[in-house]
């Protein structure tokens, strides 16, 4: 069986399927190539960086500086080869719909609690009486590089109704936290490390007086006075 394959250079190929092929046969595999020098090679090509990001839904590796601080901002590095999206049949989008086992390794990992606010499975809602249920959620996400992106989130049903519509802009919430005072920022970097928020004793306090009914935190008040 002949495994030459077809030329980057053939116009009947869609777009992304030349961009692989590119990579193959010109970059190479671990080689760095420039923003310049792909739309130098695809020049009646409107979109070609987005052409080549999609590659990465089918496991080609493709680093830029965010991953790869030695890389220019221009540059990117050709790191790992993926599906051969120029055969037949194996250039078409994953689906998006989440599969039974997929929905189940997502709840694992989120230790089958709300993403949101810790919500688990039956826990009542501290004003009211309704119990929590979990579920799998869409969320449209635009990224760094700006592509945007569905991707899955596990909320309780409290949360979902909230988040319905939202979008998130990573690189928004880059610049919040950014601009928190250092040791804010410090005790932000050690929440995401533990995946946890930990909450003062004051905190704590508050929580429980705001989940007071209208007339309990009045007696709270006049408790403290």
């Amino acid at each position: 069986m002949s495994t030459t394959l077809p030329s980057w250079q053939d116009s009947k190929l869609g777009t992304m399927k030349r961009a692989a092929l590119w990579l193959v046969q010109v970059v190479s595999e671990g080689n760095i190539f420039t923003k310049a020098e792909l739309r130098a090679a695809f020049p009646d090509v409107a979109q070609i960086d987005r052409r080549m990001r999609d590659l990465r839904d089918f496991g080609w590796k493709i680093d830029t500086n965010r991953e790869d601080i030695d890389l220019g901002a221009n540059e990117q590095r050709f790191v790992q080869r993926g599906a051969p999206v120029w055969e037949p049949g194996r250039g078409t989008k994953p689906k998006s719909a989440i599969t039974v086992t997929q929905r189940r390794e997502l709840l694992a990992s989120y230790n089958h609690k709300c993403g949101s606010c810790g919500a688990a499975p039956g826990d009542v809602y501290a004003d009211s009486e309704v119990t929590a249920q979990l579920d799998v959620a869409k969320r449209e996400v635009l990224l760094p590089d700006g592509t945007k992106t569905l991707q899955y989130v596990v909320e309780c049903n409290r949360c979902r109704v909230g988040g319905i519509g939202s979008a998130y802009d990573v690189s928004a919430l880059l610049s919040e936290a950014a601009s928190l005072p250092s040791l804010e920022l410090d005790i932000l970097k050690s929440w995401i490390k533990k995946d946890a928020r930990t909450f003062s004793s004051v905190e704590d306090v508050w929580a429980k007086y705001r989940a007071l009914p209208a007339e309990a935190r009045e007696a709270f008040r006049d408790g403290l006075n």
